[in-house]
C-alpha cells in the first residue's frame, strides 16, 4: 500500500516511519514537511493510497493541501489536538490519532483502512466515503486561545457552550473562553450522552445541572452557567426529558 507521511517535526516523522516499518504491506513513498511542499508533491506525483498527516504545519494546516488538491487517498490524521475532528472527517479522513501515537492505535487505524479498501464484493469509493462520514466522532478536548497563549480544555470541564454575538463560548469553573466552533458543529462531535442542545443558543452538560424548573416552561439552572436560568425550547422538551434518563 503506497503511503505518504506529512509531518513537519522530524523526530515525530522518524518515529512514525519506524512504527510503519513493522507493517510489511506499507510502502512509504515520501515524507512531506509543509503545505507548500505538499501541494507541489501532489501536483507532480502519483497519489498514494494512504496518508498519515499531522494537521498543524509550519506554514499552515495540512487541510490547506487537500482543499487545493483533489485526492482519492484515505487520510489518517496524527495530531496533539482533537479540536479539528469535524473538519478532518470532511476531508477523506478514516481515523484520527492523538500524539503520542500508541502501537495498538496505529495497528487499529491500519486495519480500519484495509476494511475500507474496495474489492469485487464492495461498493464504490463514494459509497465507502459516505459510510466513513456516518461514523460518530467524539470531541474530548478543545484548544482555546488566551491572548498569545493556548490552553487545552477538557470537554468534561465544560458546563455549557453558548452563542453570543455570533461567537460560541464555552464555560468552565475558571472562566468563559471563545471557541472556533459553531453550535451546529459541536452537536455533531460532542458526547450526546453528556451534552444536549436545549435551544438555539445553549448546549448544556448533564453533570453541571443544578436544578430543573418544570413550570411554566422547562428551565435549567447550571453550576458555572453564564446566566441564572436557561430555558428549554418547547419543541425540545420531550427530547430533553428522554435525554435526562437515557
Amino acid at each position: 500500500m503506497r503511503t505518504l507521511i506529512i509531518e513537519d517535526e522530524k523526530p515525530a516523522a522518524r518515529k512514525l516511519e519506524r512504527m510503519l516499518s513493522l507493517f510489511p504491506e506499507i510502502e512509504l513513498v515520501a515524507k512531506i514537511e509543509s503545505v507548500e511542499e505538499g501541494i507541489e508533491w501532489f501536483s507532480n506525483n502519483n497519489h498514494p493510497q494512504l496518508i498519515f498527516s499531522d494537521i498543524v504545519l509550519g506554514d499552515g494546516l495540512s487541510f490547506d493541501i487537500f482543499e487545493k488538491i483533489q485526492t482519492k487517498a484515505f487520510i489518517i490524521y496524527t495530531t496533539a489536538f482533537d479540536q479539528y475532528t469535524l473538519k478532518a472527517f470532511k476531508l477523506n479522513s478514516i481515523d484520527y490519532l492523538l500524539k503520542p501515537i500508541l502501537d495498538e492505535d496505529l495497528s487499529g487505524a491500519i486495519e480500519k483502512f484495509k476494511s475500507f479498501l474496495p474489492d469485487e464484493n464492495s461498493g464504490n469509493v463514494q459509497e465507502i466515503k459516505q459510510l466513513i462520514k456516518k461514523e460518530k466522532t467524539t470531541l474530548s478536548r478543545i484548544l482555546v486561545k488566551i491572548g498569545y497563549n493556548l490552553k487545552i480544555v477538557q470537554t468534561h470541564e465544560v458546563s455549557c457552550f453558548f452563542s453570543e454575538n455570533k461567537i460560541v463560548y464555552l464555560q468552565t469553573s475558571e472562566r468563559t473562553y471563545p471557541s472556533d466552533f459553531t453550535l451546529d458543529e459541536l452537536e455533531d462531535v460532542l458526547d450526546e450522552k453528556k451534552f444536549f442542545r436545549v435551544n438555539r443558543q445553549f448546549i448544556i452538560h448533564s453533570d453541571y445541572i443544578k436544578n430543573i424548573h418544570t413550570s411554566p416552561n422547562y428551565k435549567v439552572e447550571l453550576n458555572f452557567q453564564p446566566s441564572e436560568e436557561i430555558t428549554v425550547s418547547r419543541d425540545r422538551v420531550k427530547d430533553f426529558k428522554d435525554w435526562l434518563v437515557s
